[in-house]
């Protein structure tokens, strides 16, 4: 995609709210009495008090969001042959990381509430696991037919990898054994940035990449084989970039004022982490509530590999 910055967050808030559907449907096994992973085999009893429901809100949002795009968001934009944009280096790939998170996680739920609806593994995965690609496709197309944007094929390949993510590890391990992980803490940058990169806490979480940090996290049991550490106890390791003020460079001015001038680079991080889902109470509320979570990565001390050739330790990073 392409766009000026004073558009960002717009478009940005619409993935949003494509990114917390899933997470709206999630929050309907509240109402039902059996856990969320109450379903652990394929089963020909479909649960369709849980399944309609489930069906019918992703159809109905799934109509607005797609009526949104038609006849509000590209309203006043000229239509255009359907024309490509590489963005490959853009954001150093930050944002590809960011589209495969996005997808990962509306498939990761799609898959878990079909599965508890009772539906067998294998139409689980066809419906479910491919949700996060079904629901970023049409926004890439759309791109790629009005002036101003353009197909990303870096984009959908980022999308599929997300889905991709959950349906090769239920193939292969019959569970998520590596999560695919978002921290987010406000960057230096933001500040410096005449309100570029947002002016508040809110907007550079939509609009800053540099305050932006993608994890995959894993059991340490699975790493080491042994009968100590638990098993919620999890090692992660992340991929952020700092000194970004534009898509492949940096801008020089925004709203008539200088930009400072900054080194852009990438951050690869190790840490420790939680695994939400391992965790087990005595409340259902609180069970489900431990699973929505399962994509938030907990804030930790981490050790920080850099492309400045730096080595540096965090107490804590978000």
């Amino acid at each position: 995609m392409r766009l000026e910055p004073f558009m960002l967050p717009y478009r940005m808030m619409f993935r949003k709210l494509l990114f917390l559907l899933p997470v709206f449907l999630l929050a309907q096994t509240l109402a039902f009495p059996q856990a969320a992973d109450s379903i652990a085999t394929d089963t020909s009893t479909v649960n369709r008090r849980k399944l309609i429901p489930v069906i019918a809100s992703e159809a109905v949002f799934y109509v607005a969001g797609m009526s949104y795009l038609h006849f509000v968001w590209y309203k006043d934009h000229e239509r255009v042959p359907f024309h490509f944009y590489n963005d490959t280096k853009g954001y150093q790939q930050v944002d590809k990381f960011g589209h495969a998170f996005g997808a990962y996680v509306e498939s990761y739920i799609g898959y878990k509430l079909l599965r508890n609806a009772g539906v067998p593994k294998g139409k689980a995965l066809l419906y479910g696991g491919t949700l996060g690609l079904v629901l970023q496709t049409p926004i890439e197309v759309y791109d790629g037919l009005y002036e101003g944007w353009g197909f990303s094929v870096p984009d959908m390949i980022a999308n599929a990898a997300g889905s991709a993510f959950v349906i090769g590890q239920e193939l292969a391990f019959d569970e998520q054994v590596a999560k695919f992980k978002f921290s987010f803490s406000p960057s230096p940058y933001y500040k410096q940035a005449n309100g570029y990169l947002g002016d508040t806490h809110l907007e550079s979480m939509l609009l800053d990449y540099n305050s932006h940090t993608y994890w995959l996290s894993v059991p340490a049991n699975k790493l080491v084989p042994n009968s100590i550490v638990p098993d919620w106890a999890n090692v992660a390791v992340g991929y952020s970039a700092g000194g970004m003020f534009g898509e492949f460079q940096n801008r020089r001015y925004y709203r008539g004022m200088a930009l400072p001038e900054t080194q852009r680079y990438r951050q690869y991080l190790l840490s420790l982490d939680i695994d939400w889902t391992k965790i087990k109470t005595d409340s259902k509320f609180l069970n489900t509530v431990l699973k929505g979570m399962f994509f938030i990565k907990l804030p930790f001390p981490a050790l920080e590999v850099n492309s400045k050739g730096q080595l540096k330790g965090h107490w804590l990073y978000y």
